[in-house]
């Protein structure tokens, strides 16, 4: 998938996400699809290796 937008793709839908809450459901429910949506972000962001999150497997001696 070299060279294919993906990153840019999932920004449009973000986007299109965020302006029909927006316009059919008010603040809270953008505010509750922003948050969701960047809680979601991270997790694939961290899943797909772009965030180092071995901090998190480590015991402490």
């Amino acid at each position: 998938m070299n060279g294919f937008p993906v990153w840019s793709i999932a920004g449009l839908a973000f986007g299109t996400v965020l302006g029909v809450a927006a316009a059919f459901g008010g603040l809270n429910a953008f505010l509750v699809v922003l948050v969701l949506g960047v809680l979601g972000f991270l997790l694939g962001h961290a899943l797909e290796g772009g965030i180092d999150m071995s901090w998190m497997r480590t015991r402490r001696q």
